[in-house]
């Protein structure tokens, strides 16, 4: 396993599910859940392909220090941990964007 590609794709897909989940809560705010449905699908699916990439890499050091910590180790899993964080505040505030908005409905009718 080329390492550098490895730890390339876990900062790819962590990125890509930050990403895609930001673009779900600018959805929420306009409204368009549809968008928001989609795009927090995407972005769920990069962050299993993430943990995946994550969960080979910890079975293949068996606990015992074989795969090298470096840097860039270091930094793609701060991704995945940032890109995870992200998700779940971003999920939480889509619903108070659901709630405010399905209450602004009701007011105007």
């Amino acid at each position: 396993m080329d390492m550098e590609s490895t730890v390339m794709e876990l900062i790819i897909n962590a990125g890509e599910a930050r990403s895609c989940a930001m673009q779900a809560l600018r959805a929420a705010k306009q409204g368009d859940w549809a968008l928001v449905n989609e795009q927090l699908a995407e972005a769920s699916a990069a962050s299993k392909r993430a943990h995946d990439v994550q969960t080979t890499l910890i079975g293949m050091d068996e606990g015992c220090g074989k795969i090298p910590v470096n840097l860039i180790m270091v930094h793609a899993q701060d991704h995945i941990m940032t890109s995870m964080l992200a998700r779940e505040m971003i999920e939480e505030l889509i619903e108070l964007h659901r709630q405010r908005q399905t209450i602004q409905a009701a007011q105007a009718a």
